[in-house]
């Protein structure tokens, strides 16, 4: 079992802007971790769901969950895509979001390294506590737990350990 601080993600100035970074690790074989971040319908279980070409260079749209709210369409490009070991995808939008999730076998585990550069100068610390709720709905898509619950409860536990508070 991991514990709150294994989880934290990073956030770190880097010469393209501001980078935020997380590494989870699950006993599943890549292949069914690869699975959870692609496949319709396990994504729609932790992030949503993505409507479009499956291809590098494909464009779609992909469907948040939200934290809060209404899910929201954005439009999305399929970067980079090696399976089962690298996708990088570009959200079509103002910010461009670009997001790199790299999977590796390390000790009998797979290793998801999940990296979101923002522009220079962007407070991240909203973006981090996102991204760490989604991906522990994605702990718990791999693993069969409950999940991180509502936001508000959510930002309750995690917010202090990012220096936000509900």
């Amino acid at each position: 079992m991991t514990t709150q601080d294994e989880r934290l993600g990073e956030v770190t100035e880097v010469p393209a802007g501001v980078q935020v970074r997380f590494r989870r690790s699950w006993p599943d074989p890549i292949a069914d971790v690869w699975a959870a971040l692609t496949e319709s319908d396990r994504t729609a279980r932790w992030i949503g769901t993505y409507e479009g070409e499956r291809r590098v260079g494909g464009a779609g749209t992909l469907t948040m969950t939200e934290e809060e709210g209404e899910p929201a369409g954005q439009p999305m490009r399929i970067v980079e895509c090696d399976p089962p070991h690298r996708l990088v995808v570009q959200w079509e939008t103002e910010e461009a979001w670009r997001i790199a999730l790299d999977l590796t076998e390390e000790q009998g585990r797979t290793v998801l390294v999940f990296t979101h550069v923002l522009a220079p100068g962007t407070d991240a610390g909203d973006y981090v506590l996102g991204w760490h709720w989604y991906l522990d709905k994605l702990d718990a898509e791999l693993g069969g737990g409950s999940g991180p619950g509502d936001w508000d409860t959510f930002l309750a536990a995690t917010g202090p350990a990012y220096g936000r508070s509900s």
